[in-house]
C-alpha cells in the first residue's frame, strides 16, 4: 500500500508509515479491535460513501456488543473520514476505520480506556481491485460458523475473522476461490468475508442475521430487489436447499455482486438469469443511475 498516503489517528492525519502500535497493545496481543470498511466513489459532485450512516451504527453497534466504548464520537468520525478522503484525493477505493486498545498489556484483559481511532482512505490499484465481476468457484468449508453463545458474530471483530481465515484457506488448498461455512446447526451462514444468497424456483434465499454478519452490502439486496419484482426470502437455509440451488451469488463491499460458476461439484449458469438481474440492479445502483437509491451515498466534500 501506498506509504504516501495520510491516516487519522485520534484527530491528527499523519504518514501511513508512522501509524503503528506497539506489538503489546491490548488490540494486537489480545486480538481485540473492531472494524469496519465501506466504498468510496466518485459522485457526480465529488466523492461520496456508500451508507456512511449505516456502516458507522454498525461500528458503534460491534463496540456495544463487546462492551466498549470509541473515543470518539460518530459526529467525530464522519469528519475524519471527510479529511482523510480529501486529504489523499479518493475517488473510487475504500474507507477502513479501526478501534483499538492502543495500551500495552501482559496479563490484562479487560480495560476501562476508550477505543483509539483510525481512518483509512485507500485508493483503488493494482492491489486493491474494486468492481470487477467474475464468476467465483465455492465449496462447504470444512470448520463451522462461529456460534453466537460463544462470541457475538455481528460484532465486526478482527479476531472473529480468524473463523473466516480457516475457511478461505480450507477452500484454496482445495482448488477452490471461497469457503462457504455452515452454522453448527448445519444451516448455511456465509463466507469468510460474503453473505451468500441461493436463488431456487426464481426466489432469492439468505440466512437471517442472528447467526450471521449484518452485512451492508446483503442489506442493499434485500432492500433494492423487491423494487424490480424479485422476491427473497430471509429465513434459514438448510445445506440440502445449498446444494440444489438453481443460482448462487456472493455478495461483499469490494465487488457486490459475484456469480459463483461452481459449487463443490456442481456446475452453475453464472450468472444465472435472476442472479444477472440482481447485478445489473447493483451496478446502475452504483453508478447513480437509479434515482430511487441515490440516498444511499453521502457526499463527503
Amino acid at each position: 500500500m501506498n506509504s504516501d498516503l495520510l491516516v487519522w489517528l485520534n484527530g491528527e492525519l499523519i504518514p501511513r508509515r508512522h501509524a503503528t502500535v506497539p506489538i503489546l497493545s491490548h488490540g494486537l496481543s489480545r486480538g481485540s479491535a473492531i472494524f469496519d470498511v465501506l466504498g468510496i466513489h466518485s459522485g457526480p459532485n465529488g466523492p461520496v460513501a456508500f451508507r456512511l450512516d449505516d456502516h458507522l451504527k454498525r461500528l458503534i453497534k460491534s463496540a456495544e456488543f463487546l462492551q466498549m466504548e470509541l473515543a470518539y464520537t460518530t459526529e467525530e468520525i464522519i469528519d475524519a473520514i471527510k479529511a482523510t478522503v480529501k486529504a489523499n484525493s479518493i475517488g473510487r477505493g475504500i474507507i477502513k476505520i479501526i478501534a483499538f486498545w492502543s495500551d500495552e498489556v501482559i496479563t490484562d484483559l479487560v480495560l476501562d480506556s476508550k477505543l483509539d481511532v483510525a481512518v483509512f482512505a485507500i485508493p483503488e490499484s493494482a492491489e486493491l481491485v474494486l468492481d470487477k465481476q467474475h464468476s467465483i468457484s465455492a465449496c462447504v468449508a470444512r470448520w463451522r460458523k462461529l456460534h453466537p453463545e460463544t462470541v457475538p458474530v455481528g460484532a465486526k471483530a478482527c479476531a472473529n475473522y480468524l473463523n473466516g481465515y480457516l475457511a478461505r484457506k480450507d477452500a484454496i488448498s482445495r482448488g477452490f476461490d471461497i469457503g462457504i461455512l455452515l452454522g453448527t446447526d448445519g444451516f448455511l451462514a456465509e463466507g469468510s468475508t460474503e453473505s451468500v444468497f441461493i436463488v431456487k424456483d426464481g426466489v432469492l434465499m439468505t440466512p437471517p442475521v442472528g447467526r450471521v454478519l449484518s452485512s451492508i452490502t446483503r442489506l442493499s439486496v434485500l432492500e433494492a430487489v423487491p423494487k424490480i419484482g424479485l422476491a427473497v426470502l430471509e429465513r434459514p437455509v438448510t445445506a440440502g436447499e445449498l446444494f440444489a440451488a438453481d443460482e448462487m451469488f456472493t455478495v461483499h463491499t469490494g465487488t457486490k455482486v459475484e456469480a459463483v460458476a461452481r459449487f463443490e461439484d456442481r456446475q452453475l449458469e453464472a450468472p444465472g438469469p435472476v442472479t444477472a438481474r440482481v447485478m445489473k440492479l447493483i451496478n446502475d445502483i452504483m453508478q447513480f443511475k437509479d434515482d430511487r437509491f441515490m440516498n444511499w451515498f453521502q457526499p463527503l466534500t
